[in-house]
């Protein structure tokens, strides 16, 4: 185990609480006028799935559980989950559906994403942070609509909502931000 100082504390990382792992969700640092700055971390207990909130002081020291992080190959999802294979080794690892949450709308076949293995078991996804999706549907364009600051509602080939610029059509493809499912570019392809 690393002892690292809880500011530093990142989504994705892999603590040690009190002899269970936790995999964090959210992190935020908050610094008030007064007092003593705190870090608010979310996390999900891997055995069992329950999410807890937990608030430390940000000078305090959390334990960081040793997890090796490494390339695998999106491959399928069917009743027993999510599966990736390590393109070095072939092996194949599976994980659950609520192991990996919202970002399952991002998974598209082949992808190349970063897993988070302890002990021979996969607790955490990393994607890309950018994936090409294509637009669905949208609202068509109008007229004398300047391009400045306004967005429309758009629902992308995945089923997820976001707001593209007024001159993105249905069909077209475009670069999403996993983090937030926000718009980023039009595809270059």
């Amino acid at each position: 185990m690393v002892k690292i100082i809880a500011s530093s504390v990142r989504k994705g990382n892999v603590l040690e609480v009190e002899g269970k792992l936790y995999v964090v969700l959210t992190a935020q640092n908050f610094h008030p006028g007064k007092g003593t700055p705190v870090t608010q971390v979310d996390m999900r207990r891997i055995s069992d799935g329950v999410k807890v909130s937990e608030r430390y002081r940000t000078t305090e020291q959390v334990e960081r559980a040793f997890v090796e992080d490494r390339e695998h190959n999106f491959l399928y999802e069917d009743g027993e989950g999510y599966h990736f294979m390590n393109p070095e080794s072939y092996d194949q690892l599976t994980m659950s559906i609520d192991d990996i949450g919202d970002l399952k709308a991002y998974l598209q076949e082949g992808m190349t994403v970063i897993l988070s293995v302890h002990e021979g078991v996969a607790i955490a996804i990393d994607l890309p942070r950018h994936v090409t999706l294509e637009i669905a549907e949208t609202e068509p364009v109008v007229k004398g609509q300047t391009a400045s600051s306004s967005y429309k509602p758009a629902i992308l080939s995945n089923g997820i909502r976001t707001l593209v610029p007024p001159h993105i059509s249905a069909g077209t493809r475009v670069v999403i931000a996993t983090e937030d499912g926000s718009y980023v570019e039009r595809a270059k392809d």
